[in-house]
């Protein structure tokens, strides 16, 4: 069960990275020439991957390849959700909602049976 929380706990660290990275410079860098923005997602990038990496190389001592990516999707959402909402000012909308429900059952069949 150790290994799940800090997997998990590194994900969201790796995903509130990753967000910035992908997203951010819509909001902060849309005057600035691509190459800058890519630049500084890729700046962002690293941190993203220094947390990703040994998430998921823990993770998969214990957990299928398809138990990893899916507990990746639940912590992805949950992380870009409240950064749209916060960060983006965009509304809230049902849809989260909905996608959230979605990946509940995905989690449900990646593990119906057991852990690895």
């Amino acid at each position: 069960m150790k290994q799940i929380v800090l997997t998990v706990g590194l994900l969201a660290l790796s995903n509130v990275f990753m967000t910035f990275a992908w997203y951010a410079h819509l909001k902060e860098l849309n005057n600035k020439p691509w190459i800058v923005a890519a630049l500084v997602s890729w700046g962002i990038a690293l941190f993203e991957y220094m947390f990703q990496v040994p998430a998921n190389r823990i993770g998969y001592s214990i957990l299928s390849i398809g138990q990893l990516k899916i507990i990746q999707e639940v912590v992805t959402l949950s992380v870009f959700v409240p950064f749209s909402l916060c960060y983006m000012k965009e509304p809230l909308k049902l849809d989260y909602l909905w996608a959230g429900l979605c990946l509940v059952g995905a989690v449900y069949f990646m593990f119906r049976g057991k852990v690895a």
